[in-house]
Formats: C-alpha cells, sequence, structure tokens
C-alpha cells in the first residue's frame, strides 16, 4: 500500500523520494492546483490518482476514465504518474495525450466514456500543475467531490483493485477537429488573428479557424512551454496587448486570444481595443437570442450589470441568472437549468444544446464569434460592440492573498460592506443599494455602479472586479474603496495588475 501522503517534504531530499507529497491546498473548490515539484512530488501523484479511482468506487461509477495533457515540460510525466495510480486503482484510462481541456470533455462522449482526468495548470504561470476532474459528461467536480477526494487521499484511504487497463487513444485530435469543422463555413471572408501564447491551443487554433473560411494571422502558434513572450491567459493585458498590435498591424476584423488549454477565449475588436468577456457574452447573447426566442442565459458574479439590462435583450425575452464564479458552477447550472449559454467573465464560454454539449471550449466560443460576424453583414466588431449601452470596467484585477488565509479575508470584507450598509455609509459618495453574497460580495450602488471582491479559486490570490453604468470616475471611486478596504489587511499582497485611479 502507498504510504500516507505528506505536506512536509521538501525536493532534494531522500524522504522526497520515499514519501509521497501533497499539499492540502492543493485541492481547490472544483479542481487541483499544486506548484511541481515544491507542492506535489510524482508519488503524491500516484496518490491522487488512486484517489480519483477510489472516488469512483465509493461513488458507483464506472471507472473509466479519460487523461491528457496540456504542453508544459512536465506535464506528460504528472500525467503518467496520474495514470499510474489510477491503474492502481482498477481503473480503465482512455489516454488522449497532448489535448486541450475540451478535447478531453469531446473525448468523453466520443468515447463514452464518464470520467475525465485532464492534467493542466491552465492559465496559471510556469510551475504549475493541476488536474481538471469529472465523474459524468459534461460536468466537472464541485466542492462536494473535492472534499471527499482531498479526504482519501490526505488519509490514504486507498482502495487498490486489479484489472486496470490502460488504452492509448491515438486519433482523438483529428476527431475532436472535425467535430468543430464539420459545418457550413462563412459566408463572409474574415482575417482572424489567432494568439495563443505559445500554449496548447497552438496545435489547434489555426487548423479550425482556417477550415470555417477564416484567413488566420498566427500570433505565438508555435508551442514553447517557456511562454517566451507572455503568459497564456486572456485576462492577461500583455497578451491583450500583443494580440491588440497584431490586429492593427494587419488590419484584422477580430482577435481571438486562447488560454493554455484552450478552453478560454478572449477578443479583441478591429480598432485594437480589448473587449472584456463579459461584454462580448452580452454581443453574443443579442446574436443568439434573436434566432432563440426567450433564451436563457447564466453569468457569473464578476460579469456586467448589461445581460438584465440591456434593451435589445429586454425586447428579444432573454432572461439571465448571476451565479458562482467558476467552470464547474456555471457549467452545472447550465446543465441543470438548460440554460442556453452560461458566461464567465474570464472568458470561458458553455454553449449548451443546440449549440454545444454544455462545457466550455474557447474555440467553440471563436466560432461563435465569427458567426456573429457572418449574421451581421457590413458590421464590424467596433460597430457590434459600441451598439452596446456605455459602461466603464475594469479587467480583472488580482492582489495575492495565501491560500490558507483568502477565505477568511473575504469573509472580514463581506462583515464590513454589511456594516457599511447597515449604517447607511456612503461608498464611494453613494449609498449601498444591494450586496449579493452569493460568491463573494458584490457591492452594488445606487446608480448601478458596482465592485466585487472574492477568493479565486484555483489561486492562492483575490479577484477584484469594478463596472460603472453612469461614468468612468464612479468606476474608479467604487475600485478606490474596495483597494482601500483591502489594504487594511496585512494578509493583502501586490495585484498582479491594476487600473490607475
Amino acid at each position: 500500500m502507498l504510504p500516507k501522503p505528506r505536506a512536509d517534504l521538501t525536493p532534494n531530499t531522500a524522504d522526497f523520494e520515499r514519501f509521497p507529497l501533497v499539499k492540502p491546498t492543493g485541492f481547490r473548490e472544483y479542481d487541483a492546483r499544486w506548484l511541481f515539484p515544491e507542492e506535489i512530488n510524482l508519488m503524491g501523484l500516484n496518490a491522487v490518482g488512486m484517489g480519483v479511482a477510489t472516488l469512483f468506487q465509493r461513488r458507483g461509477v464506472p471507472k473509466r476514465i479519460v487523461v491528457g495533457h496540456d504542453y508544459r515540460s512536465y506535464s506528460g510525466q504528472v500525467k503518467q504518474a496520474l495514470i499510474t495510480g489510477l491503474l492502481a486503482g482498477g481503473a480503465e484510462v482512455h489516454d488522449i495525450g497532448l489535448a486541450l481541456s475540451p478535447m478531453a470533455y469531446y473525448a468523453q462522449f466520443a468515447l463514452d466514456v464518464e470520467g475525465v482526468a485532464m492534467v493542466t495548470a491552465s492559465h496559471n504561470d510556469n510551475g504549475w500543475t493541476g488536474i481538471k476532474m469529472g465523474l459524468s459528461r459534461p460536468l466537472t467536480f464541485g466542492p462536494d467531490d473535492m472534499t471527499q477526494l482531498k479526504d482519501i487521499v490526505l488519509n490514504g484511504d486507498f482502495e487498490t483493485k486489479a484489472g486496470g487497463r490502460y488504452i492509448f487513444v491515438a486519433d482523438m485530435a483529428e476527431r475532436y477537429i472535425k467535430s468543430l469543422t464539420d459545418r457550413p463555413k462563412l459566408k463572409r471572408k474574415l482575417k482572424v488573428v489567432a494568439a495563443c501564447g505559445n500554449g496548447t491551443a497552438g496545435a489547434f487554433a489555426t487548423q479550425v479557424l482556417e477550415a470555417v473560411g477564416c484567413e488566420v494571422v498566427p500570433l505565438h502558434t508555435d508551442l514553447d512551454y517557456n511562454f517566451p513572450h507572455h503568459n497564456p491567459n486572456p485576462e492577461d493585458m500583455k497578451m491583450l496587448r500583443a494580440v491588440s498590435a497584431k490586429v492593427l498591424e494587419t488590419r484584422a476584423d477580430v482577435g481571438l486570444a486562447f488560454d493554455g488549454d484552450g478552453d478560454r477565449c478572449g477578443v479583441v475588436a478591429n480598432d485594437g481595443h480589448e473587449i472584456f468577456a463579459d461584454k462580448v457574452g452580452v454581443m453574443l447573447a443579442r446574436d443568439l437570442s434573436a434566432i432563440h426566442k426567450n433564451a436563457k442565459f447564466v453569468v457569473d458574479v464578476k460579469s456586467t450589470g448589461l445581460f438584465t439590462t440591456d434593451p435589445v435583450l429586454v425586447a428579444n425575452g432573454a432572461t439571465t441568472t448571476y451565479w458562482k464564479t467558476g467552470h464547474s458552477y456555471i457549467k452545472r447550472f447550465n446543465f441543470e437549468h438548460k440554460t442556453l449559454v452560461g458566461f464567465e467573465k474570464s472568458g470561458h464560454f458553455f454553449f449548451n444544446t443546440p449549440l454545444g454539449r454544455g462545457y466550455d471550449d474557447g474555440l467553440v466560443a471563436a466560432l461563435a464569434v465569427c458567426d456573429m460576424l457572418d449574421r451581421a453583414p457590413g458590421k464590424t466588431m467596433v460597430d457590434l460592440r459600441d451598439a452596446l449601452p456605455k459602461t466603464w470596467g475594469s479587467p480583472t484585477m488580482s492582489p495575492h492573498c495565501d491560500d490558507e488565509l483568502k477565505y477568511g479575508v473575504v469573509d472580514r470584507v463581506i462583515e464590513h460592506y454589511k456594516r457599511q450598509q447597515e449604517t447607511g455609509a456612503r461608498v464611494a459618495g453613494q449609498k449601498i443599494r444591494e450586496l449579493i453574497t452569493v460568491n463573494g460580495v458584490r457591492v452594488v450602488l445606487e446608480d448601478g455602479t458596482w465592485g466585487l471582491i472574492r477568493a479565486s479559486s484555483n489561486k492562492p490570490e483575490l479577484v477584484v472586479v469594478v463596472e460603472s453604468p453612469t461614468a468612468e470616475a464612479n468606476m474608479k471611486a467604487i475600485f478606490k474603496d474596495l483597494d482601500q478596504t483591502l489594504a487594511r489587511f496585512p494578509e493583502v499582497g501586490e495585484y498582479n495588475q491594476k487600473i490607475a485611479v
């Protein structure tokens, strides 16, 4: 039996080679993320694999699991260690090789397999690894699943079984690409910048977009696990600025930016200005609600208020629910409530039947943007963007906060703003109209200006987003208030990026 995992091991020691290292904080709300090998070693990944197989066993789910890995220097060995643990737990492993996360989700359907364990750190910096897992398609783990898995692994409570089976699926990439491109070509000739940040999407994006009729301008599509230009993260302003420059240089119709595992898509308009993903969501919702009357959408609490106030959506009979941030939460709500599309400000878009299979796929989102332009002959992305009611919003900003401390900080922030509301205190010169606490706290002021503080689900940091429908000054004012509130907590560190106030 594998020894019980420990959290106190360090690399380049004998014990590091003799025992599994698994840091408990790597088990996050709905997936797993560790620094490798400082927080998890290969034996620790054996333990996680055995834990996943044990969880399937106890849930009564057939132990058939799709496994893939993203393009990082160490992802292959991480996957092999995970597979060893899965096989020891008696699982039937379908290895699809190098993959995007949505390709792994697609493989669950294509192979009629119940589970998935995709090795990826998504947009996290090099040095991180992680696993996105699911027990039933198209869903991924929620908090209850992660808590049970964490308990199994950290307590060494494994059920080893004979009969594990390994199957390598050599053609899944081709099958996945065919599933995206077996459709009519675009009527409109679009020049598209495809930006991949040297991440895994570079092996897929150009081929898919060209197959539907786009003229593709590739940007950092060659795979390089050093990420020499910037992190593949379509929320990172460094990536968006690089896309902007290429769009302007080539006079492209649109720029599309994909993250490290291809489940998110960022958009830059033909004037070189980025369109934050929640605004892209409103544009797509306008387009789709004209075709699908009385369409239902779900969006995360970081997203613009336009989903409920936009006159076009109102006229089309569209309704929108605001829900918890996180691909697992939005995906599950989308599935259970049969909404047409789920949108996250981070760029996760979940297209449900008849548009998709319910999971997040950056290439499906990219094709939806192209289809939107195809259905709007004579109009540019700028035209479609400028047709939206004007709001002023920020990118996602993330100050550092240790995993062990971040939820406690957010709880105290919530209490602070509850007191402000109860006493009638002014925030950014206005009274608080509403506090939404389904996920952190969204502070909504009298004129609709709002600011959000929540704990990140996958990194040791907080998340801050602000927006105003009335003035840029009001947007900056509420950010100043949130920022000053966070400054009272010594646990909160530097931001990854920050708007000027």
